[in-house]
């Protein structure tokens, strides 16, 4: 017996695909499902206009829902709607009548007609859910259960890969023969808390296929539906990259180097701590320049400033020359699937070898409401995530300085990083003075004094220590220049 191979066929969705391990499964009969207003029209549409063409007609069934007109009417507005394909390569036809007969013989004989003579091999019913309540209304649903399967068997007789559009609360709430007969099972749903609204969709069962568990992030914007798969890590992102013990980054300040023990250990992640206006984005713009003097281009994500407010000329300099690539992620109500994925894309596109983030404090006024109780999870495979492709990654986070506390993160993620960096103040002969230090770099020896620092010209300058001022009641610390 011959081993049969089932054809994955492309859905048009931005990471739709992912999520389905490559595509819809021919032949298959699908169920689209999930709360009012989630997008499964939408998707639909978008699917439908991407599939069909005068090779794969497709046929789209509307039943008790909005009348097709008016349905056209919105769905012109996506680029994915192309009017050369009505009547050449899909058809509206609805059932509305049929229904309301309540004879489920007369509708899937009228669905089986249309099917015929169009030739359609995709097939679309927006929406089930209509059928569904009639059959309850009717106290029919043994008829009911009887035209699923009949359906079922009908779509797969004539090669026809079919999608059941309808609206449900939740998979483990409903009973529906519909999810018995299905070989594959979408769900969309709209997370609300507070202010915050995000969409989050699930492959909940696919026949014979491997998809990617879990709950996954989309928009529905002027393009239509993009969906950005959730990145765990160890999956999808390649194997682990390693690296010498010997192989370290500069940081764009020598001193900051050696106080380092050499350098920044590459595929390391270092946390820069300080209050507001120590330095931090200007140590993160002398990590970028530092790359870019040696081919490794850079990334930062900007969560707390605007492009205008973080472009200084430097930085706008290294963009472009191409060596740093900047994503402004000041949009209201994300979520982490969108930021990993805006940032693997250019990552991959610029074969970045460093990224920055800057600040910590501005992601999680970043993220939806929904998904700051997550902060610290989000942070992790953010940051895990980045590293296992290969790249050292500098984060900032400011803190509230008191002078006498000592506090390295305000959310208590500093186990997450493997270096610190930590900036103050401190109050020296009636004067605020900046000081930093190295709190920890993993598996290897670093300086463990406070050095005085100042900016000048937009580049950090280090001094010496403090304790070569101890019981020394005038004069300025020596500064060493950018180093």
């Amino acid at each position: 017996m011959n081993k049969v191979t089932i054809r994955l066929l492309p859905t048009g969705v931005p990471g739709l695909d992912d999520l389905l391990g490559g595509g819809v499964p021919e032949f298959s009969f699908n169920l689209l499902a999930g709360t009012p207003g989630s997008g499964k029209t939408t998707m639909a549409h978008q699917m439908m206009f991407s599939l069909a063409s005068p090779a794969r007609r497709a046929i789209f069934f509307t039943v008790l829902g909005e009348p097709a007109l008016k349905m056209l009417r919105y769905q012109q507005q996506f680029p994915f709607f192309d009017p050369d394909k009505i009547d050449d390569s899909i058809r509206f036809v609805n059932l509305s009548a049929d229904l309301l007969e309540g004879n489920f013989d007369t509708v899937l004989a009228r669905i089986t007609e249309e099917v015929r003579a169009f030739g359609a091999s995709l097939v679309f019913v927006d929406s089930f859910r209509s059928v569904v309540q009639t059959a309850r209304g009717l106290d029919d649903g043994a008829n009911l259960q009887h035209f699923v399967q009949q359906l079922g068997m009908q779509m797969t007789s004539w090669l026809a890969t079919t999608f059941l559009i309808g609206e449900y609360l939740a998979p483990e709430e409903e009973s529906s023969p519909v999810f018995t007969v299905a070989d594959g099972i979408i769900w969309l749903s709209q997370l609300v808390h507070r202010d915050a609204l995000v969409r989050k969709i699930q492959v909940v069962k696919l026949r014979g296929h491997a998809q990617r568990l879990g709950m996954h992030t989309f928009r529905i914007d002027e393009q239509g539906l993009r969906i950005f798969p959730r990145a765990m890590v160890g999956q999808g992102l390649g194997a682990p990259a390693r690296f010498k013990p010997t192989q370290r980054l500069s940081l764009g300040v020598p001193a900051i180097d050696t106080m380092l023990g050499g350098g920044l250990p590459a595929g390391y992640s270092m946390l820069v701590v300080g209050p507001s206006g120590s330095g931090k984005t200007v140590l993160a713009t002398q990590f970028l320049e530092a790359g870019a003097r040696v081919g490794e281009p850079g990334i930062i994500a900007a969560f707390e400033k605007s492009p205008n407010q973080l472009m200084s000329q430097r930085l706008d300099a290294l963009v472009e020359s191409g060596s740093a690539g900047v994503i402004n992620t000041r949009t209201l109500d994300l979520s982490l699937d969108e930021v990993l994925h805006d940032l693997i894309e250019m990552i991959i596109k610029m074969n970045a070898k460093r990224v920055v983030i800057d600040s910590l404090s501005g992601f999680e006024m970043a993220l939806a409401s929904v998904f700051r109780e997550d902060f610290r999870e989000s942070l992790y495979r953010l940051v895990a995530s980045l590293t296992q492709m290969g790249v050292t990654v500098l984060l900032t986070a400011e803190t509230e300085d008191r002078y006498t506390d000592l506090r390295f993160s305000t959310y208590g993620n500093a186990f997450l990083a493997d270096a610190i960096v930590m900036q103050r103040y401190v109050e020296l002969h009636g004067r605020l003075r900046r000081v930093m230090s190295v709190v920890k770099v993993r598996a290897s020896a670093h300086s463990d004094h406070l050095h005085f620092y100042d900016i000048h010209d937009g580049d950090i300058h280090v001094g010496d220590t403090l304790e070569h001022y101890e019981g020394i009641l005038t004069g300025q610390p020596r500064l060493h220049g950018r180093g």
